[in-house]
């Protein structure tokens, strides 16, 4: 008996309340979504596996082997959950599969001076919270962070502050509806289906009322 192809069901977004773990230093300036994400990667709607092409081309070398100079790569950085970045992170072509690439290699928080309009929305939509702050502060994690495994930054949602790894504080802003979404788990299809009763309510007299259509 043949069946028909399997659909694909994206996992449910985790919710985001605290987050403590190391912190990497990417100053770079402009990063867009094809260096986060190169093009040859996006033949797949999953969101698993794609960690391991997250920054390829700065990862690896021509030959194929890992590049020991790029951050991710360093045995300190290996298992970061934050990044701190450049101005203008995720700038480019809108592609979803850079969150997905962040969010699969365990980064679950970018901390930049500014990040272009559509990857800013992509990672609220997919469990990243990205936090904008003035560039003096970015600069005090960035040092914070050239501790390597020393550099335990912890990110607090719920009382939107930032805590380094000397006991420092850094308060952050974000948008009220956004944070309530990242603190429940709440992604699109998730806020969609807290109304599924009025939904499926909705479509039971529809049934009754239309049953033509």
């Amino acid at each position: 008996m043949k069946t028909g192809p399997r659909s694909y069901k994206p996992p449910a977004m985790e919710a985001f309340s605290h987050l403590s773990g190391v912190a990497a230093p990417l100053p770079m300036i402009n990063v867009d979504t094809d260096m986060i994400i190169p093009k040859q990667f996006l033949k797949t709607i999953k969101r698993t596996g794609l960690g391991a092409a997250l920054f390829h081309e700065m990862r690896t070398l021509p030959d194929g082997s890992p590049n020991p100079d790029f951050v991710l790569n360093k045995p300190a950085y290996q298992n970061a959950k934050i990044l701190i970045a450049g101005a203008n992170f995720g700038c480019g072509s809108s592609r979803e599969h850079a969150p997905w690439a962040l969010l699969d290699f365990g980064i679950r928080c970018v901390i930049a001076p500014s990040f272009a309009d559509i990857f800013f929305n992509n990672c609220f939509k997919n469990g990243i919270l990205p936090i904008t702050l003035p560039q003096s502060e970015i600069d005090k994690l960035l040092d914070d962070a050239s501790r390597g495994a020393n550099a335990i930054v912890s990110v607090d949602l719920e009382k939107q502050e930032i805590h380094g790894p000397d006991g420092g504080t850094i308060k952050f802003d974000v948008d009220p509806f956004r944070r309530q979404c990242l603190l429940n788990g709440w992604d699109d299809i998730g806020l969609t289906l807290r109304h599924e009763k009025d939904i499926s309510s909705f479509e039971e007299t529809r049934k009754l009322s239309a049953p033509w259509l």
